[in-house]
C-alpha cells in the first residue's frame, strides 16, 4: 500500500511542477500525443468492454449450450495429449505428465498420451510417472494409452508432424480431440470433460484455454509475466466474443482430431513458410501456434477461450538479466506473429470476422502509434521544452496506473506497483522489437536452442539482405519521426 501512495504522490508532484507557459508551447506535440492516445484507448475500452460481456454473458451461455448437446449425444469421445519434451528439467517434465496422466485417467471417453522425446532418459520418467498415477486410478487402466515418439532433435515442428502422423493411424473420431501441450504446460486434471463439449458445434476448430505462470527467475520477470497473462485474459475474451481468438498459444490447445489429423493441417505444421518479396522464401522454424491457426482461420472455423480452465506454464528466465530475458521472448513472439499475420490480413474479412480482421491491421499498426508518442515528447523536449517531460512521465504514470487497475479486477486482485512500469517497457520495448523483427522476418531462434555457426562466413546474399532490413528499418523510423515533428508542429 505504500508504495502506491509513493507513487501516486510522486505523479501528482510531477504534474504540478510544470509551469503554465511551458503547457502552452508544447500544445502542438500534446495535441498530437492525445489523438493518438485517444484512439489507442477507445480501442482498448472496446476491448474491456467485450471482454465483461463475454465472461459474465456470452461465456456462461455457451458452456450451457455446449454441456446440455454433448449429453444429449449420449457419446463420449477420446482425448489425445500431444506432448512434446526438449531440454526439460526433470522436475518440470514429473510435474507436467503428472497433471496430464491425472487428467487422461479422469478422462470419461479415455485418452492417449503421445509423447514426442529425443532423450531415452525422458521416456523412463514418462513411464514411472505413468505407473504412480495410475495407483489412484484402480480399474481405469485400460482407458489410458500411452505412445512414445523418439525423435531427433531437429525442432519443435518435426515433434509435431511426427506425433500427429502416429494419431491419425489411431484413427481418430471426427469429435474426438487433440490436446497440443508443452513440455513445461501443466494441464488441469478436468480438461478433457470440460473442454471436449464445445466440439459438437461442427464449426468449432480449436479452443484455448487461460494461464497462469509458475515463473522460475527475478522479481521483476515474474511479475512481467504475470501481467501479461492477465492481458492475455482480457484480450482473448474480447477476441472470444467474435469465434475467433488471436492465436492457439502453443502451451496448451485443443483441437478437433480429425482436422489435427488433416494431411494439409500436417504439413502446414511441419513445413509453413512466406515468400518475402525482399527476403525470399523464408521456411518457419518457430511459430507453429499461429501456423495451427492461420490453417483453421483460412478454412473459415471458429477458435473459442476458455475462461474457465486454467494452465499452469512453468516459465523458466532464459538470461540472467530481465531486460535480456524480455527482449529474447518478446523477438521470438512479435516474430511468430508478424510473420503469419501479414496473410491473415489477405483473408477475406467477410470469411474470418469483421471484429478479428481489424484486431490483426491493429497489431500492425499499433507498432508505429506506439512509438509516435515517445518519438514526439523526446523531440519536443529537444527542440521546444524539457518541462513536457514531466508532463509526459505524469500522464504515463496516471494511465498505465489506471490501465493495470482495470486489468487486474477482471483477476479479481490487486498488484505490485511494479506493474505500471512493466505495461509500459511491454508497450513500447515490445513496439521497438516489432519493428526491428518486422524487416528481419527471416532471423528465427527457440530459446532452448543452442548458438552455433558464429564463426562461419556469411554468404554475400544473406549480408545483402541484413544491410538492406536495417537501412529500411531506419528508413521507416526517420519517416516517423519526421511525420510526428511535422504533425506536432515541432519542426
Amino acid at each position: 500500500m505504500l508504495a502506491h501512495v509513493i507513487y501516486i504522490l510522486s505523479m501528482t508532484i510531477l504534474a504540478l511542477s510544470v509551469p503554465h507557459p511551458t503547457v502552452s508551447a508544447v500544445s502542438g506535440t500534446l495535441i498530437t500525443v492525445g489523438l493518438i492516445g485517444a484512439w489507442r484507448y477507445a480501442w482498448a475500452g472496446i476491448n474491456l468492454a467485450r471482454a465483461a460481456y463475454f465472461l459474465n454473458f456470452a461465456y456462461p451461455r455457451r458452456r450451457r449450450q455446449a454441456a446440455e448437446a454433448y449429453t444429449i449425444r449420449g457419446l463420449k469421445d477420446h482425448a489425445y495429449f500431444l506432448v512434446t519434451t526438449y531440454k526439460i528439467a526433470p522436475e518440470i517434465s514429473t510435474r507436467v505428465y503428472r497433471s496430464i496422466f491425472e487428467a487422461a485417467f479422469r478422462a470419461t471417453g479415455g485418452a492417449t498420451i503421445v509423447a514426442s522425446i529425443v532423450d531415452e532418459a525422458d521416456a523412463r520418467l514418462i513411464r514411472r510417472v505413468m505407473a504412480s498415477v495410475a495407483l489412484n486410478h484402480p480399474g481405469r487402466e485400460a482407458t489410458v494409452g500411452l505412445k512414445i515418439d523418439k525423435i531427433e532433435g531437429t525442432g519443435k515442428r518435426d515433434a509435431l508432424a511426427t506425433s500427429l502422423r502416429s494419431i491419425a493411424r489411431l484413427n481418430p473420431g471426427r469429435n474426438d480431440i487433440v490436446i497440443f501441450v508443452d513440455g513445461d504446460s501443466c494441464v488441469p486434471h478436468d480438461v478433457v470433460d470440460r473442454s471436449i463439449p464445445f466440439f459438437t458445434d461442427p464449426t468449432i476448430g480449436a479452443v484455448t484455454t487461460d494461464e497462469l505462470s509458475d515463473t522460475q527467475g527475478g522479481r521483476l520477470f515474474r511479475d512481467w509475466f504475470d501481467l501479461r497473462f492477465s492481458q492475455r485474459h482480457v484480450m482473448m475474451s474480447s477476441m472470444s466474443l467474435g469465434g475467433r481468438v488471436l492465436t492457439l498459444t502453443g502451451r496448451m490447445s485443443i483441437f478437433r482430431a480429425s482436422l489435427a489429423t488433416d494431411p494439409g493441417f500436417v504439413d502446414l505444421v511441419r513445413n509453413d513458410f512466406i515468400d518475402h518479396w525482399r527476403l525470399g522464401r523464408v521456411h518457419f522454424l518457430t511459430g507453429d501456434d499461429k501456423s495451427t491457426w492461420y490453417w483453421l482461420l483460412q478454412r473459415g472455423y471458429k477458435m473459442l477461450y476458455l475462461p474457465d480452465l486454467c494452465t499452469l506454464s512453468i516459465e523458466t528466465q532464459p538470461k540472467d538479466g530481465f531486460f535480456e530475458s524480455a527482449a529474447t521472448l518478446m523477438t521470438r513472439w512479435f516474430g511468430n506473429m508478424l510473420r503469419t499475420n501479414a496473410r491473415a490480413l489477405a483473408l477475406p474479412a467477410s470469411r474470418i470476422g469483421y471484429f478479428t480482421w481489424w484486431s490483426i491491421l491493429d497489431q500492425a499498426l499499433s507498432i508505429w502509434t506506439t512509438l509516435a508518442g515517445p518519438a514526439s515528447i523526446i523531440l519536443a523536449a529537444f527542440f521546444v521544452s524539457p518541462w513536457i517531460l514531466p508532463i509526459y512521465v505524469a500522464w504515463v504514470m496516471f494511465t498505465r496506473y489506471l490501465f493495470c487497475t482495470v486489468i487486474m479486477t477482471f483477476r479479481g486482485q490487486s498488484f505490485p506497483i511494479t506493474y505500471p512500469f512493466l505495461l509500459y517497457f511491454s508497450q513500447v520495448g515490445g513496439a521497438v522489437v516489432k519493428s526491428f523483427i518486422l524487416f528481419r522476418l527471416d532471423r528465427q531462434r527457440w530459446t532452448r536452442q543452442s548458438g552455433s555457426g558464429s564463426a562461419r562466413a556469411i554468404p554475400l546474399g544473406q549480408r545483402w539482405r541484413a544491410m538492406s532490413s536495417t537501412y529500411m528499418h531506419c528508413l521507416a523510423l526517420g519517416w516517423l519521426i519526421l511525420g510526428v515533428g511535422y504533425v506536432g508542429n515541432i519542426i
